[in-house]
């Protein structure tokens, strides 16, 4: 089981939780949610929890719960400005199908 980062994702959280001032990382879980059945869900990571497992990519610490890591393993972070907009994308190789607005997906 894996989770990667690009190296401007990496940035992205490094600047982040410097501009926060706290955090050993980000975390990265997956609740139901949506027309398609899941949605991401990122925060700051506080502590390391037993059920966490930890991914790390240009010094940058990904907590991902257990439970969730069939759905998204193999998942890479990527963190992309295009115009005047910029945003985490979620390049996730489980995923069968999103929904029409891009807010959750599908692994079966």
């Amino acid at each position: 089981m894996a989770i990667s980062l690009t190296e401007s994702a990496a940035k992205q959280i490094q600047k982040q939780l410097a501009k926060r001032g706290k955090g050993i990382g980000l975390k990265l879980a997956v609740k139901k949610s949506g027309c398609s059945g899941y949605a991401y869900v990122l925060d700051y990571a506080e502590t390391l929890d037993a059920e966490d497992a930890v991914f790390e990519d240009f010094g940058v610490k990904v907590l991902v719960p257990k439970d969730d890591l069939q759905l998204i393993d193999g998942l890479q972070l990527d963190y992309r400005k295009e115009g005047l907009n910029e945003a985490f994308q979620f390049n996730n190789p489980n995923v069968k199908g999103t929904c029409g607005c891009g807010e959750s997906f599908s692994v079966s």
